[in-house]
């Protein structure tokens, strides 16, 4: 694992770097807002994608940075993603792909329209469509301009994404969905009732590995 800083604007943030062993590609990843780029949701996912040969970069956001609860404006959190973006083309080679869990993959898909990022693919781990209890899909007009190939992965609990919502907004931007089953949006199980018996981040990884084979081959 390689410690970084990466230049907002006139900040500074902290990354890291996670180097997989023989890497297909690399995904800058950014986090939540409820949590930073050591989150625990995002350690697993890590984790999990160095084991299918994904080196990961994650980062923070300006607002985890100084400790603050209030998350930044689109503006200075796609300008964190492009920060990201570009480290990565700079300092590594092979494929580039693109996302990041919940509030994270909402400013990567906004940052690769706004910044015209040059990535491979995006990956947006339980993408939050809607507030909790407020079923919309405002959240997600500007998907049907985003370039590059999309993957979501969302858990059928998922209070975040209604499913028939997500269905019909992944189809409308012709992207590809995977759901996890009794996931909820942090990727929390029901052991006792979940099919799979494989980790739900293990489950993840394969569905990421299968894509990025897919769209880099």
């Amino acid at each position: 694992m390689t410690r970084l800083t990466l230049s907002v604007g006139d900040r500074r943030v902290s990354g890291m770097y996670s180097q997989a062993a023989e890497p297909i590609a690399t995904l800058v990843f950014a986090h939540g807002a409820g949590g930073d780029m050591h989150h625990r949701t995002m350690a697993s996912i890590s984790k999990a994608l160095l084991g299918m040969g994904i080196a990961t970069l994650r980062f923070n956001f300006p607002f985890k940075e100084d400790g603050r609860a209030r998350v930044d404006s689109q503006a200075v959190s796609t300008s964190a993603v492009k920060a990201a973006v570009e480290f990565c083309i700079a300092n590594y080679r092979g494929p580039l792909f693109l996302g990041g869990h919940s509030f994270g993959g909402r400013m990567a898909s906004h940052a690769v329209i706004d910044h015209e990022l040059d990535v491979d693919g995006m990956i947006f781990c339980s993408f939050p469509l809607h507030p909790r209890g407020k079923p919309s899909t405002a959240r997600a007009g500007h998907l049907a301009a985003i370039r590059p190939p999309m993957l979501f992965l969302s858990g059928t609990r998922d209070a975040l994404a209604e499913p028939e919502l997500l269905g019909q907004t992944v189809r409308a931007a012709g992207a590809k969905l995977q759901w996890l089953e009794t996931a909820d949006h942090g990727y929390g199980v029901l052991k006792r009732t979940r099919r799979r018996q494989d980790d739900v981040f293990d489950e993840m990884a394969g569905y990421v590995r299968d894509f990025v084979v897919s769209v880099t081959s």
